[in-house]
């Protein structure tokens, strides 16, 4: 811990930092950038990340095997990746984080630190001093567009409609594949609205004289507050009714032939020329803020319909993410355009102008080539915007908020399959607004806390800090829990696959890369000793039987999960539990979700020509469920594109360890050998590391494939892949999706039991009905 204590200031600016937890990594920081405003400092800087990575290497198998011999060995190695760090600060703290900085950096070449904001000419000297970088200032507005693309193309729920009395008060929009054009309305001082149209294309279409610095200046005339948070404070607890004139109090109700209701405001200040009358300083803080968020919002609406954009995203210090800022600009906009446009705020948008002059600063790198994720182990996320329910919460924008992104080692784009890539949603539940199964599913991730830790322990035996490690990564995970159950906005919409990718981030953050690898691998070397007893006892039964009977092996083989807690149990209590165990445990049908009539009806077609299959779990399922249901699709004609995770989450298989599973496969069966061959089976990457999937980023390579094979069928298996996600989502050709619930609330939920099975088989560019079952 650094303790840092300004005494150049009357307040007490007293701070605790932990490097570890704010400034981080800072030995290996380059590439500095800072966007200095009038009350808030940002901070960029790009630094490599050293970490854990587990890795699977075949043995020599042309050697006469012993009995017991593993498959595959598995290695901790060490990788390096890279990452951005984003840190936003009150200006009265900047000597003392300068100081902090400077003592803390080592082993950088950077020269130079890219600045923006009006701060940076007031601190450029400081600045130099303290960090012995010259600064170069570059061009804000430029930064501002730069920073906005970075965030709208790579955050996903980066933007959100704020609804103030709704269940959620953050309706959070998925990123879209193509983000232009906008507008950007950029409240600041004054007003700017840019119209921006590709990454270096834009233009400042207008704006206006009457911003945050107007509402802050009459603000401080009207009220003697000089701090702006302190003015919204009072504007959130004032009525505007007792300043404003409203339409009511002039024509004794609503005026019904100009179709104005009696509650709009006629006139702004309107009831404060009354004679002998005291307003509040509150009373007139909320008048003002009504005022000028009305002005901005009809300025906006007119901007909007002139250049024809329907997407008006709203940033700059005014907004900060206060609640009666955002209700205010949204209620007018509605107004103003009857619900045509959506007034659209960001997460993150207080670090726009940073990322920009960074993104300016590493250009000879090109960021924008790749892709990028937030880490969500190593950022604060949107803290609530309540003053009253949450004051303590409030005072954080006084401290510290941070932000990190990961440079992901693969370009993700979408699935060319999508049918509507601007409509896709990947999460079937928005945990947010459902408030009995967000306390389920947090309680229940609590619930299987202890089992991670035990297994990440034991998946680094010869480590004696694995331990204390482990208790780390207990305690961070508990506590973005804790965050979550008050601020389930925090990260964008709060689902089961946020849960599970907030999880895996902080494993990693503390080198827990795999836990389940040795599982997995002993699972793997098991499995494989059935495969061909399997395959011959499919061969043996007439072709009808054989349909049913890979599907119902491969539902059997979806049974081994460690990620639900009913079957790890039964995995931990009972090493016997196996394959044929688990076909005794799936329900009889009538399923709960059943079209397999279907789709045996669409076998005795003609072949499908290429079939995607997303896999999910290492040992039975992959090799004796998803293996011989490929091999009959290759024996039908169809081509088939395996897609696996890149990295580690749970016990999902990956591709590296897939690639061989396959070569052993293949040596002991012809169909498959000759299939990877005559390369009619292939092993892609999806790009992702979660046990759910997000078809709207996934692998560039993947997209290839898809689109070079003409894939004409894509099969998802799983509860992440095909329940907690996808489950509604609509493809362009035909789609199987199959999942055993494990999950006893859920299977209650839809009305099933555990170990209910749902197998929905959809045909291609049909409109999907929501009435089949009701997703939880």
């Amino acid at each position: 811990m650094a303790k840092i204590v300004d005494s150049s200031h009357s307040m007490d600016k007293s701070i605790t930092l932990p490097p570890d937890e704010i400034f981080r990594n800072l030995e290996n920081a380059k590439r500095f950038a800072i966007d200095i405003g009038g009350s808030l400092t940002k901070l960029a800087y790009y630094s490599t990340v050293q970490h854990k990575v587990a890795k699977v290497r075949s043995f020599d198998h042309t050697a006469k095997e012993t009995e017991g011999d593993p498959l595959y060995e598995i290695s901790m190695q060490e990788e390096v990746s890279a990452r951005l760090h984003f840190i936003k600060f009150e200006n009265a703290y900047i000597e003392t984080c300068l100081d902090f900085i400077k003592d803390h950096l080592v082993n950088t070449d950077t020269k130079v630190i890219k600045a923006t904001g009006g701060g940076a000419h007031k601190f450029k000297d400081l600045i130099e001093k303290k960090l012995k970088l010259r600064v170069d200032k570059e061009d804000e507005m430029t930064c501002l567009i730069k920073g906005c693309n970075f965030v709208l193309r790579n955050i996903t729920h980066e933007a959100f409609v704020y609804a103030k009395h709704a269940d959620s008060e953050f309706r959070f929009q998925n990123t879209h594949p193509d983000i232009f054009p906008y507008l950007l309305i950029n409240i600041g001082s004054g007003v700017s609205i840019f119209k921006v149209e590709s990454e270096d294309t834009f233009e400042r279409v207008g704006g206006s004289s009457i911003g945050g610095g107007t509402f802050w200046g009459l603000g401080a005339l009207l009220t003697k507050t000089k701090r702006f948070d302190e003015l919204l404070q009072l504007a959130s607890k004032g009525q505007h009714t007792n300043v404003d004139m409203l339409v009511k109090d002039i024509y004794g109700g609503s005026y019904g032939s100009l179709g104005l209701t009696g509650d709009l405001i006629a006139s702004s200040f309107g009831k404060s020329a009354t004679p002998d009358k005291e307003f509040s300083k509150e009373d007139m803080a909320k008048s003002l803020l009504h005022m000028i968020s009305n002005d901005i919002g009809q300025l906006a609406c007119l901007y909007a319909r002139l250049h024809n954009l329907t997407r008006v995203y709203f940033g700059g210090f005014f907004i900060r993410g206060h609640p009666v800022t955002m209700h205010t600009i949204t209620y007018s906009i509605n107004f103003f355009t009857k619900g045509e446009v959506q007034a659209l705020f960001l997460r993150h948008e207080g670090y726009l102008g940073t990322i920009g002059a960074f993104l300016k600063g590493a250009e000879e790198d090109n960021p924008n080539q790749y892709s990028w994720g937030e880490n969500y182990a190593g950022s604060s996320g949107l803290m609530s915007t309540s003053p009253d329910l949450n004051p303590m919460q409030r005072a954080r924008s006084g401290t510290f908020d941070m932000l990190e992104m990961d440079r992901l080692e693969r370009q993700l784009v979408n699935l060319p399959l999508l049918q509507d890539p601007s409509s896709y949603i990947p999460d079937t539940v928005d945990l947010s607004e459902d408030a009995l199964a967000r306390e389920y599913w947090l309680y229940c991730f609590e619930e299987a806390l202890d089992g991670v830790v035990k297994r990440a322990v034991a998946s680094q035996p010869d480590l004696p800090e694995a331990a204390e490690r482990a208790e780390k990564f207990r305690h961070k995970y508990q506590h973005k829990l804790q965050t979550l159950r008050h601020q389930p906005f925090a990260y964008g919409s709060l689902t089961v696959r946020s849960l599970l990718d907030t999880r895996e981030h902080c494993l990693n953050e503390f080198n827990f890369p795999d836990p389940y690898s040795k599982i997995k691998q002993g699972e793997n070397d098991l499995a494989l000793k059935y495969f061909q007893k399997a395959v011959k006892s499919l061969g043996e039964l007439s072709w009808e039987q054989r349909q049913f009977a890979l599907v119902r092996g491969l539902l059997a083989g979806n049974v081994f999960d460690w990620g639900a807690k009913a079957v790890s149990d039964v995995l931990e209590s009972d090493p016997e539990f196996g394959f044929e165990h688990a076909k005794l445990q799936l329900e009889e049908r009538p399923w709960l979700v059943d079209a397999y009539d279907q789709w045996l009806k669409r076998l005795k077609g003609p072949p499908h020509k290429c079939a995607l299959f997303f896999v999910d779990n290492s040992g039975i399922d992959i090799i004796l469920g998803v293996f011989p249901f490929v091999r009959e699709l290759l024996c039908r004609g169809t081509e088939v594109v395996l897609a696996s995770n890149s990295s580690p989450a749970l016990n999902d298989v990956t591709n590296s360890e897939l690639q061989i599973l396959t070569e052993r496969i293949a040596a002991m069966d012809l169909v498959i050998q000759s299939a990877v061959k005559e390369d009619r089976l292939t092993l892609v990457q999806s790009g992702s590391s979660s046990p759910c999937l997000d078809l709207s980023r996934l692998d560039k390579v993947l997209a290839g494939v898809v689109r070079e094979r003409h894939v004409d069928l894509v099969i998802i298996e799983g509860m992440g892949r095909a329940i907690h996600t996808n489950y509604y989502a609509i493809l362009s050709c035909e789609s199987l999706k199959m999942a055993v619930i494990k999950n006893s609330w859920l299977a209650d939920r839809l009305g099933g039991k555990l170990f209910s099975v749902v197998f929905k088989y959809e045909q291609s560019v049909v409109k999907q009905h929501k009435n089949m079952v009701t997703v939880p």
